[in-house]
């Protein structure tokens, strides 16, 4: 499995758009930025056919420290749910093109 970064992403939109990296870096980077500050805000983020994030709040619980044994408490945190969307799920589940050449 491959690792794609940010500036791969960034790269490969700029050239399949023929649009200057320098704008698709801004906007990829103003995109993100967004979302982060709409799930700061507990707001659902929805994206037809490609997904939803959303916050939800784990419980606090008690766990142990497997060094010592010892219990701690671990308070309640947010965090981030994706549910993804239909499109995504059928491009997921189907088969791709390497394992259709192997068959």
């Amino acid at each position: 499995m491959a690792t794609i970064t940010k500036k791969e992403l960034i790269d490969r939109i700029a050239e399949k758009t023929q649009a200057k990296r320098v704008l698709v870096k801004r906007i990829t980077q103003t995109l993100l930025d967004e979302i982060i500050e709409e799930l700061r805000k507990n707001n659902r983020l929805e994206f037809r056919d490609f997904g939803v994030f959303e916050t939800r709040i784990r419980a606090a619980r008690i766990a142990q420290n497997p060094k010592t044994l010892e219990r701690v408490k671990v308070p309640p945190k947010r965090t981030v749910k994706f549910k993804m969307g239909r499109l995504m799920r059928e491009n997921l589940h189907a088969p791709s093109a390497k394992s259709a050449e192997k068959k």
